[in-house]
């Protein structure tokens, strides 16, 4: 079967300019003109890479590949007409594989996706996953939260570091990796603010908040989510 490329780009033209090329190299596209359709389309295709504009209407591109950095490692490509040397790093900082500055050489573009392609192992996207016989449910693409039968109501900033801790589930989270890896790298020097929003989180989704069953600290490094 062809290698599946979702692009996602608000100028049309240019999504099919990059699609006629990439499928007369024999791969198959998936088209998205908005940021939403784009991570609708992730979750329902498993794309095996995916080309990202950064400025689009709706949703910039930064938030898409954070939204998909928490739940797939599929290669990310940005492929913007942002050049400027912080763009670049920002991009690569967030998660992103790669940043191609527009205008591109057709035969590089299709180089850099062959190039991904064969370093990287076929992408999973999970939208939901589901810990301790169904008592706990977290859905990625609605963002939704639900403990014990009951929808529990987060506020962005929360179930962004909720993603991120239940994306590692057993694994202990710096309080550095998880406020960048949820927030943003512009966040790194809000660790002391993490505290209260795990506080927050408890409160939401704990049985007993004084004594955690899910979102655990690991006293001096961060915290951990406990799967079951």
């Amino acid at each position: 079967m062809p290698e599946k490329i979702l692009i996602v780009d608000d100028e049309e033209a240019t999504v099919q300019l990059i699609s006629v090329l990439l499928e007369r190299r024999g791969f198959e596209t998936i088209k998205a003109y908005r940021a939403e359709e784009g991570l609708r389309k992730a979750y329902r295709h498993q794309p095996d890479l995916v080309l990202l504009d950064v400025m689009m209407p709706d949703m910039d591109g930064w938030e898409v590949c954070k939204r998909l950095r928490e739940m797939s490692d599929v290669p990310i490509i940005f492929l913007t007409a942002r050049s400027d040397v912080k763009d670049i790093v920002r991009g690569l900082e967030m998660g992103s594989d790669d940043y191609i500055v527009k205008p591109y050489d057709n035969d590089e573009l299709v180089a850099r996706v062959r190039a991904h392609l064969r370093r990287s192992p076929r992408p999973s996207v999970s939208e939901e996953l589901v810990f301790n016989d169904g008592d706990f449910r977290i859905n990625f693409m609605n963002r939704e939260v639900w403990v014990r039968g009951e929808l529990k109501h987060l506020t962005p900033k929360e179930f962004n570091l909720l993603a991120v801790l239940v994306r590692n589930a057993g694994r202990v989270v710096s309080r550095t990796e998880l406020v960048t890896q949820a927030w943003g790298e512009e966040y790194s020097d809000a660790i002391d603010s993490l505290k209260l929003y795990v506080h927050y989180l408890r409160q939401k989704v704990e049985a007993n908040p004084e004594q955690p069953d899910y979102i655990v600290t690991s006293r001096g490094v961060g915290y951990r989510f406990v799967s079951r």
